[in-house]
């Protein structure tokens, strides 16, 4: 384990070599200013987050928690997130590539054969699909979590990334390629629209299928890149198109900045991005715009620090280094009046600027956004450790939220706890919390993911089919 106390040298973030500013209207990294102590600071809390999935995961089964240290139940994106984590922890030096190969055959392995089928207990997942949540013990469906067409993308996400990271011609990295197109390829997309041409949210066997689809601008990019690229059963190329006619009533700049397309929480525009390098690529939807998907997370990263900045709401400790709302855990469901003004405060939500704000700031939105803003997020990250840090910052860095305006430990938390001269503080760590900080830090230094995945033939299809040109399509 490591130790709090040990701070990590062995190399600068480099963000200063790598490009600035928008080119032909496609966003390249700007540069930073980062210091030698904020690169410290920054891969220690890439090392911790890493140390978050090894450490956590079954060995046996790839299981990730959804949750730790408060037990839980297995969540697929997560495992998506560690089967991604491995290759990282490698190229780093944590741990040693057949370490990372035996953790991810044993996951690969553990879900090609999970069992599947339309009974609502004793199976993994439906049609190539896989529950949103299963239980740690046998990898069943948990309770009545649905079949979620999103969660089982990020799983995807992290397969095909082992797919085309793991390279050797020796038997068990050949398997992992097997195992990992076996997976992608039973991924009965077509089976989940049942309003065409959109994807469900999910499906129940107790109800069938969830009546939202994804028919506006989210995270559903990596999704639809993914349903379009099946080499078995493949989205309609139209799709996409169906898809991003429907982007314009999203475009604006609600909060101030630049044009966008806006979503509050900023997993949004985080968690597509964690696989594919956008940067540069453009579909017919952002070619109209001038920019791409890149440079659209870019801005709305900048515009949730401008309205850190502006604070409407008066919540303690926002403004220029310390900012961040995404989904994230909370304090509990109540009302607490606090200096005359009655506050409202929630448990698990997805939080954005003038959404469900309650004070609440999740590191992950700031730390998770490295790769669009370096010099932004690096701030980010050493002001809320200089100020919070020995609340928040601990065995596996940041915890995953807090909120500095409630500070009466008599409240009704449902999460957490008060640290004097802090305020509330969440007790867990969320992995799909934890994956992005970890994913995104490694993009920002090496391009690690982006470049491995560039090299997958399932994504640079899906995104051909959807229209992407130039760049390093090209």
């Amino acid at each position: 384990m490591i130790d709090r106390r040990q701070m990590l040298g062995g190399g600068a973030l480099g963000f200063a070599a790598m490009s600035t500013g928008v080119l032909g209207g496609c966003a390249t990294l700007p540069a930073s200013t980062a210091t030698p102590a904020s690169d410290v600071l920054v891969r220690d809390l890439q090392q911790r987050t890493f140390r978050y999935f090894w450490d956590t995961t079954d060995p046996a089964t790839g299981l990730a928690p959804d949750r730790w240290p408060t037990p839980s139940f297995a969540s697929i994106a997560a495992v998506g997130f560690a089967l991604t984590a491995y290759p990282i922890g490698v190229a780093n030096g944590w741990i040693k590539r057949e370490q990372a190969r035996d953790r991810t055959l044993a996951t690969l392995r553990f879900f090609a054969r999970a069992p599947q089928g339309p009974a609502a207990t004793g199976t993994a997942g439906h049609h190539g699909l896989f529950y949103h949540f299963l239980d740690m013990a046998r990898g069943h469906r948990f309770g009545r979590t649905e079949l979620s067409t999103i969660d089982t993308a990020l799983l995807m996400g992290g397969v095909l990334f082992a797919q085309s990271w793991f390279d050797r011609e020796d038997a068990p990295e050949a398997e992992i390629r097997r195992l990992a197109d076996q997976l992608y390829r039973a991924v009965e997309w077509t089976w989940i629209t049942p309003r065409k041409p959109f994807l469900s949210m999910g499906w129940h066997p107790e109800s069938g299928f969830i009546t939202s689809d994804w028919n506006i601008y989210n995270e559903g990019l990596l999704l639809y890149v993914l349903a379009l690229g099946s080499p078995t059963h493949a989205l309609p190329p139209a799709t996409w198109t169906a898809w991003s006619d429907r982007f314009d009533a999203q475009w604006g700049n609600a909060h101030g900045g630049e044009p966008h397309l806006q979503f509050p929480p900023l997993f949004i525009h985080q968690y597509s991005h964690c696989f594919i390098d956008f940067r540069g690529i453009r579909d017919a939807y952002m070619a109209r715009r001038g920019i791409d998907y890149f440079e659209n997370s870019r801005r709305a990263v900048r515009a949730q620090r401008d309205y850190a900045i502006a604070n409407p709401g008066d919540w303690a400790g926002y403004g220029a280094d310390v900012w961040g709302l995404t989904a994230c855990d909370g304090p509990g469901d109540f009302t607490r009046t606090i200096d005359g003004r009655q506050r409202e405060f929630f448990s698990y939500s997805a939080r954005g600027p003038g959404d469900r704000d309650d004070g609440t700031i999740a590191p992950t939105a700031a730390a998770a956004s490295i790769a669009f803003e370096p010099e932004l997020a690096t701030r980010a990250v050493q002001a809320m450790h200089a100020r919070y840090g020995r609340g928040i910052y601990t065995r596996y860095g940041f915890l995953d939220s807090f909120n500095p305006t409630l500070t009466d430990a008599a409240a009704p938390l449902k999460h957490g706890r008060v640290v004097p001269g802090v305020g509330w503080v969440d007790g867990d760590y969320l992995g799909i919390d934890q994956g992005p900080i970890l994913i995104g830090i490694e993009n920002a230094r090496t391009g690690l993911v982006w470049q491995t995945l560039r090299r997958n033939p399932h994504i640079r299809r899906g995104l051909e089919r959807a229209g992407f040109t130039g760049g390093w399509l090209a």
